[in-house]
């Protein structure tokens, strides 16, 4: 079945507005996920720094524009709860970016298929 120049051209205009769409995903994606592996970073700096301290250190965390005193196993208790979520964040966003480049390459192809066939 053979379709006219007008469909030919519609339908490669539809698939160039989804590997457009797929790349402008792509770069958001890969800068969401720059900014969530600059806090795991922070975070693994901060629990190295806390495993320095001793035990009875007075450590802070700020709230606000203020500060709270909390004991050192509640302040690593929370940094190794906000490690998980960055680390499963991560791992979305890993398998966001791999389904996003997956569609622009398959978008490019359709094309290039489409333009080789004419």
């Amino acid at each position: 079945m053979s379709l006219s120049n007008e469909a030919l051209h519609k339908l490669a205009r539809e698939i160039e507005t989804q590997a457009l769409a797929a790349q402008q995903q792509i770069g958001l994606a890969r800068t969401q996920m720059a900014a969530k592996q600059r806090e795991q970073r922070l975070t693994h700096l901060t629990l190295d720094e806390l495993a320095s301290l001793p035990k009875d250190a007075i450590v802070y965390e700020g709230v606000g524009k203020m500060f709270a005193s909390l004991p050192i196993p509640v302040l690593r208790q929370k940094l190794e709860g906000q490690t998980k979520e960055l680390d499963a964040d991560v791992e979305r966003l890993n398998q966001r970016l791999l389904y996003l480049e997956t569609t622009h390459k398959n978008s490019r192809e359709h094309i290039e298929q489409m333009l080789r066939s004419r």
